[in-house]
């Protein structure tokens, strides 16, 4: 059976962190971590106050010490809001230490189709988790239906209910599970147990138990010094829960250039799957970036425009409105002919729909999606499109619902997003103010190259030169090329690298080490 290359790629910047998913070497997923954001991350638990309730919309404003408030509907409070404001006023009064509410006495539970002024008033602290990260204009949106996620398990305070994934189809499976939490779980406390606790045994889920009790002990602790609002629990490394979340048996190889970030990995996977903590491994080549070596800056330009390309010519027109995202499916130059137009129709579909599940993860595209996909006459064809689509986006983690293709061969995706879309520029300034820069722009660049290396070389024994590949090619290309004619004057061979992160205009010199030349 064809194994699938699954890696994930961790590249370290001074105040960044990107993660990259490949398949088989191509991009599907890309997140980007920033260390200088407030940070607002999916899942970090706030103590918050109420600003105030809007009853109108049955919803309050929540100060979370972001710019804009966030926004809690009443459908977000959860049942036990009672239980949980009384637990927190307790523990930030330091009136009480056990945080295991073993003998914490539960409320009655809040009517289902109550209003928001009825349970909350202005002033009120709350524990608060965010499910939507602050977008565009809009504060980020949050929930006080608190839940800690694991590797196997996630825990949800002030609940004694036990569900399973409805991923795990076996019936036997589900009952075993269910059997086994309902054992082991602490009292207060209900559990959602993850599709990878499929055929796990009770020493492994216990151990996830286990740390996750220990992450609401230490929230508990931070809430009776807490500011309100401040942040009182956050995932302790981006690395971990991206692991957390995406990781799984299949994967085939982890790269990081970064060492700290290589150690927290590895000591990540000894705790999760000890056997796979040999895939891990530490890239240290400075002369060739780690994005470079698995071609993922020359993808993240070719994927992120209007425009996308596709095999056999075939092509995407991917457009933005405020309201929906729209796809056009195009052919391009294919061949027309009557009787293999639904043959060619098919194919060009299929080819669009395996990239149109990636393109929705690599940009996280959220809200409702319309794709408009070549007619096809034949319902058993818009039926076998319809199937494909839908295995294509099943490794997708947002939840999505996508419905059958109409008459007219458009197909209305919707898809859950918890953070920003991925947006990145793919198109470059006419580095000539004229606008017609394209050949002269490049004998600049190459002039003031020349100029810099003759003002470096005296004090520098090895050379290394990083450019865009156009200037690259150029510097390497045809004879006598521009590194000849350096090498005849300057008695030393310069190494150039293409690099296709950079912009026309950007070079930087480096030595053996790795260290730049200023």
């Amino acid at each position: 059976m064809y194994q699938v290359n699954k890696e994930l790629i961790i590249r370290s910047g001074s105040n960044t962190v990107d993660f990259a998913l490949l398949k088989d070497g191509k991009l599907v997923e890309l997140h980007r971590d920033r260390e200088d954001e407030k940070g607002f991350s999916v899942g970090d638990i706030f103590i918050a106050k109420i600003r105030k309730p809007v009853p109108g919309l049955n919803a309050a404003f929540v100060n979370v010490g972001f710019d804009k408030d966030a926004f809690l509907h009443y459908h977000d409070l959860g049942p036990n809001l009672p239980t949980l404001m009384k637990f927190t006023k307790l523990v930030t009064a330091g009136k009480l230490n056990d945080f295991t509410l073993k003998k914490f006495p539960f409320e009655p539970e809040i009517d289902k189709n109550g209003v928001i002024t009825d349970v909350l008033s202005a002033n009120q602290s709350v524990l608060v988790q965010i499910v939507k990260e602050p977008i565009s204009t809009k504060g980020p949106r949050i929930s006080s239906e608190l839940s800690l996620a694991g590797r196997y398990l996630v825990l949800v305070p002030f609940s004694e209910r036990v569900s399973i994934s409805q991923k795990i189809e076996s019936k036997q499976e589900k009952d075993r599970l269910k059997k086994m939490m309902l054992t082991i779980k602490p009292k207060g406390f209900g559990v959602i147990v993850r599709t990878v606790a499929e055929g796990k045994n009770v020493t492994e889920l216990e151990k996830d138990l286990q740390g996750l009790m220990d992450k609401w002990i230490l929230l508990c602790k931070r809430l009776t010094t807490a500011h309100h609002p401040s942040k009182v629990f956050g995932e302790v490394n981006r690395a971990s829960s991206i692991l957390r979340d995406v990781f799984n048996d299949t994967f085939t190889g982890i790269h990081i250039d970064d060492d700290e970030l290589y150690y927290q990995t590895k000591d990540y996977l000894q705790e999760i799957a000890p056997s796979k903590v040999s895939i891990v491994k530490h890239y240290n080549n400075k002369e060739v970036p780690l994005f470079e070596k698995y071609h993922i800056e020359r993808q993240i330009k070719t994927s992120f425009g209007k425009t996308v390309s596709m095999s056999k010519g075939a092509y995407l027109i991917i457009e933005h409105t405020e309201a929906l995202h729209v796809i056009d499916v195009n052919s391009g130059n294919r061949s027309n002919k009557a009787q293999s137009q639904e043959d060619t129709a098919l194919e060009v579909n299929m080819i669009a729909a395996s990239e149109i599940a990636r393109q929705l993860r690599l940009r996280d595209m959220g809200g409702i999606i319309v794709v408009d996909f070549i007619d096809m006459s034949n319902p058993e064809n818009r039926k076998v499109l319809y199937d494909f689509l839908k295995e294509e986006m099943s490794d997708d983690k947002a939840k999505h619902k996508i419905l059958p293709p109409s008459k007219f061969g458009l197909i209305q995706i919707t898809r859950q997003r918890v953070r920003p879309e991925v947006s990145i520029k793919t198109k470059e300034e006419n580095p000539d103010h004229n606008g017609e820069g394209e050949i002269e722009a490049p004998i600049l660049v190459i002039d003031k190259i020349s100029a810099d290396l003759e003002r470096i070389i005296k004090d520098n024994k090895s050379i290394v030169l990083n450019a865009h590949p156009f200037i690259a090619a150029y510097l390497t290309k045809g004879f006598p090329s521009a590194r000849a004619k350096w090498f005849l004057e300057h008695k030393r061979w310069i190494k150039i690298v293409p690099r296709d992160a950079y912009t026309y205009l950007e070079y930087h010199f480096f030595d053996k080490q790795g260290n730049q030349i200023e």
